[in-house]
């Protein structure tokens, strides 16, 4: 084997032996290492050693990963894997690649522009009204056209027509519901950008699961902090199956084990090839949900967003509108998909519309940022997304050779998104690459967040970007916001993110919410039909952000000339003595200090009491270790934060790298540093193998009690069987003889409150009051479990009869308790047998009957209201009795769908007010309807 290596002088010219070759790889990697080390800041400081973590001990954090592994492939004339990027934690890890890597070769990233697929060959699918609609849609029309070209990590590209992917996507749904998936029911997407994950994500929606997709593990030194926040997300969304790549198999295992609700963790292919029963349809509404999308918890806990598919839709079509989508457009990404912007904004958008996308991962951008531009080179890409970051970094990172050749003239809209657009970095990069055919006029800021489904605001098609100077002063002080002179120096400079699109509005109102005219300050508000249902079972932060049909970005901003400019978030803001400081000024401002690692700074405020204000608290990261030169970076950050913001800094803490908390897409984690700063557990170091003890701890203890609270609800359905077998037989015998159908009724309401008293089940009935005076009229109750009818009965004082299917009386128990208590049967097939039956309501209410009726006609097994049926509704106008809306809350937990297995829990009923009718036909009947499921969804807390 030949080693060439003209950084290191021992390895120039030198064949040597295999037995040598090691450890020359070695010290010549860690020369090269150290260079690096030195050339990035901090001065002089201990040679690196060969298990120092990259990130930790030598401040390489993953973007600076990428000027190594270049050095290093030109240095041993070796190509490495995209993999190494994510994998290699040391330089040990580093030495083995380069040694398993084979020669270079030339990867085609600048072969000329190839033709892809033309336009769509009919218009988008308008009348879809679910994802699966406009996927089948196409999948019809043109099954071989190529919808996805994806790049692998050979470099080449696998097409993916519509026609395998509504397929594959069949395949993985049939496997879904051979594992008992049901409606509703939420399905992890632990993928990476492959085929597979598109699968998956379709196949969930057509199985009737709704698909929550996690960002996969980048690294094996991050695993154990993975698993712990990825099981709090999977808890949060009661998460049924976890499909992941073989490759993480056993870390969604670890995962498992820490979530009750998770009952298989598979791979895709694997539940392709082992369904072992035919797709069962499931048919979708433009309601019901479509996708789960948590947050990055950049300003506090994730939040799962609840997005239905007439919200996604909304938001597609109002881009497609606001950009002019066109037949010849490409759309070129390789943003992550469990991202709101690389999933619908570049994936779902372009499967709508029908135009190409060319996918390639978030790894193969950051191994290689040029592919990226490459990529847009080859297809003739027209759009092409990114956060502000990927623009800065191909400017710094990329050298001319390997952007010789390149041609972005087809670029239309250079989208820049999902964090703050930095004026410099807009002018930076027009400037560089204006000499490869961009137009300055592509780049295009755009303003958008999950609850909105992704994009809110679109600058002017056309337009050059537009940047707002302000005045500080008047803006600190009193959040005006005024024009300053071209001369002045500390001037704010804020990019236009430009205007809502269709059907949707922004306003700007102040702590009161009172909506305040242009250049001033206050919290940015939207609506309009892309915003989200709320958040996953968190009603309580639903209702903080909700207000008036208005919904709080969280972010602050301004209008000026009609377009929008944020300035920051609400909870990023900082109070000093009456002025306000944004956090990512400070922290933009300590950045540019000699020594501080860019992109590693967190500015927060934390309160102090005794002064009744914020103090300001700047945490830096610096590779510099010795003592002297780390004194004089803190008083350089405090000076340059005074220069620059014109507020000091009251602590500054010069730390280590790796000390400032980020998510996984590398954003700053404020709220996560400043609780760990005031824990004074910031910057506490863990070796790996105490963070996998502690985590196989965990594992265990939540296996134990997985297991405790298995036999422990074991024992309670053993108990509530034995106390249904003793008192059953009694009431099963007096209903025999008993001919009077009033009192088989009281008999069993008395056995029903028996039964729950005897098994402990606390039964709190709220709003008796609202029955009073009623003796006709229809109770409506949603339907959540097998024990509604025996709570109702114990609930309900008033003399009632229920509303059943007929084949519920040919069951032995049940039947003689229809039939001797008087309940009525009806058919419920088809829409028509249903409108009959009710006739029949409408009989008996005539007739002065208080009946009880299930509007959903079933239930399943996750949370939430499903449509209700008109029948009972349409007798209620026809006779003009009321509806008096009934809540359960709790028998869901106590037996769910599909099991037999009870928990022990209390149990709510809620009795509304009665609605009277108002009038008669149709839309009587449907204010009738949404009226009592409105009621119902607000008192059982779900929608």
């Amino acid at each position: 084997m030949v080693v060439r290596c003209q950084l290191a002088p021992q390895l120039d010219n030198v064949t040597v032996t295999d037995r040598a070759i090691p450890a020359l790889v070695e010290q010549a990697l860690l020369d090269m290492v150290g260079r690096l080390v030195a050339e990035l800041g901090g001065g002089p400081r201990p040679a690196p050693r060969l298990d120092d973590v990259l990130d930790r001990d030598l401040g390489i954090s993953s973007l600076e990963r990428v000027e190594l592994l270049l050095r290093i492939e030109r240095a041993f004339g070796i190509r490495l894997p995209d993999s190494v990027m994510a994998d290699a934690v040391t330089p040990r890890d580093l030495a083995a690649a380069i040694q398993c890597a084979a020669p270079a070769a030339a990867e085609m990233v600048s072969a000329p522009p190839q033709t892809v697929s033309p336009g769509i060959a009919a218009p988008a699918p308008t009348s879809a009204r679910t994802l699966v609609e406009a996927l089948r849609w196409h999948a019809e029309r043109t099954p071989d056209r190529t919808h996805i070209h994806l790049r692998l990590e050979d470099g080449t590209e696998q097409p993916i027509t519509y026609g395998e992917l509504l397929a594959g996507s069949n395949a993985v749904a049939a496997g879904l519901q051979t594992l008992g998936v049901a409606v509703g029911d939420s399905v992890a997407l632990m993928l990476r950008t492959e085929k597979a994950y598109f699968e998956a994500f379709f196949g969930a929606l057509i199985a009737g699961a709704v698909p929550v997709p996690l960002y996969p593990p980048v690294r094996r030194d991050e695993i154990p902090a993975y698993v712990r926040r990825q099981g709090a997300i999977l808890r949060q969304a009661a998460a049924r199956v976890v499909l992941t790549f073989p490759e993480m198999e056993k870390v969604a295992t670890l995962i498992r084990a820490q979530v009750s609700s998770v009952g298989d963790v598979a791979t895709v292919e694997r539940l392709q090839r082992e369904r072992s029963r035919p797709l069962v349809e499931r048919p979708l509404a433009s309601h019901d949900t479509a996708l789960v999308q948590f947050t990055s918890g950049s300003t506090g806990s994730p939040k799962g967003v609840v997005l239905t598919h007439a919200n996604i839709l909304a938001n597609v079509r109002a881009i497609g509108e606001a950009i002019a989508v066109q037949p010849t457009d490409v759309t070129v990404s390789w943003l992550p998909l469990y991202h709101d912007m690389g999933l619908i904004g570049a994936w779902l958008g372009s499967l709508y519309f029908g135009i190409p996308v060319v996918l390639m991962s978030p790894l193969a951008f950051l191994a290689r940022p040029e592919r990226w531009l490459w990529a847009i080179h080859r297809h003739r890409g027209t759009v092409s997304p990114a956060p502000n970051f990927a623009f800065e970094l191909v400017v710094r990172r990329i050298p001319d050779p390997d952007i010789e050749g390149l041609d972005l003239s087809s670029w239309r809209l250079a989208f820049n998104g999902s964090e703050v657009v930095s004026p410099e970095t807009i002018e930076r990069f027009t400037r560089r690459f204006s000499a490869y055919g961009f137009e300055g006029h592509a780049m295009c800021p755009v303003y958008g967040l999950a609850e909105a489904s992704v994009g809110l605001t679109v600058c002017p098609i056309g337009s050059p970007p537009r940047v707002d100077s302000i005045t500080r002063h008047s803006f600190e002080q009193a959040r005006h916001v005024r024009p300053a002179a071209p001369d002045e120096p500390t001037s704010l400079r804020f990019v236009s993110c430009g205007q809502p699109i269709p059907g949707h509005d922004v306003r700007i109102v102040d702590d009161r919410e009172h909506a305040l005219g242009e250049r001033v300050e206050g919290h940015v508000q939207f609506r309009g039909p892309s915003v989200m249902r709320g958040y996953h079972n968190n009603p309580e932060a639903t209702r903080a952000v909700l207000h008036g049909g208005w919904m709080d970005s969280g972010d602050l901003g301004y209008w000026a000339d009609d377009e929008l400019f944020i300035t920051g978030r609400v909870k990023d803001l900082i109070v000093l003595s009456g002025h306000n400081v944004y956090a990512q000024e400070v922290e933009d401002a300590a950045a540019t200090v000699p020594g501080i690692r860019q992109g590693c700074v967190a500015a927060f405020g934390v309160h102090d009491v005794a002064v009744g204000t914020e103090r300001l608290i700047v945490v830096a990261e610096s590779r510099e270790r010795d003592r002297a030169r780390r004194d004089e970076l803190h008083q350089a950050v405090l000076d340059c934060v005074v220069s620059k913001v014109g507020v000091p800094a009251d602590v500054v803490l010069i730390a280590d790298p790796g000390t400032v908390l980020k998510t996984s897409s590398g954003k700053i984690r404020r709220s996560a540093t400043k609780d760990a700063y005031v824990r004074h557990t910031l910057g506490r170091r863990t070796s790996m193998a105490r963070q996998w003890g502690d985590l196989l701890l965990q594992t265990a203890g939540a296996r134990w009690k997985s297991f405790a609270r298995w036999s422990a609800r074991l024992l309670f359905t053993a108990w509530v069987a034995t106390v249904s077998v003793l008192t059953l037989l009694p009431l099963w015998l007096y209903l025999g003889v008993e001919r009077s159908p009033r009192r088989a009724e009281r008999a069993v309401k008395r056995w029903s409150r028996l039964v729950l008293t005897l098994c402990g089940v606390q039964l709190d009935v709220r709003g008796e009051s609202h029955l009073a005076g009623i003796q006709a009229g229809i109770l409506v109750a949603n339907h959540a479990s097998y024990v509604d009818a025996i709570v109702l009965m114990a609930a309900i004082p008033l003399p009632f009869r229920f509303l059943a299917k007929r084949r519920l009386a040919d069951y032995p128990l049940i039947g003689t308790v229809i039939r001797k208590a008087g309940h009525v049967t009806i058919e419920k097939t088809t829409l028509s047998v249903r409108l009959a039956g009710a006739g029949t309501i409408a009989t008996l209410l005539r007739n002065d009957e208080l009946l009880m009726i299930f509007p959903e006609g079933t239930f399943v097994r996750p949370p939430g209201l499903l449509p209700f049926r008109l029948g009972a509704f349409k007798a209620a106008v026809e006779t003009g009795r009321p509806i008096i809306p009934i809540a359960i809350a709790g028998t869901r937990r106590l037996l769910p769908d599909g099991s037999w297995v009870f928990r022990h829990g209390p149990i709510e009923v809620t009795i509304g007010a009665p609605l009277q009718p108002r009038g008669d036909g149709w839309p009587e009947m449907v204010r009738l309807r949404d009226a009592a499921r409105e009621a119902i969804a607000l008192a059982c807390d779900e929608s």
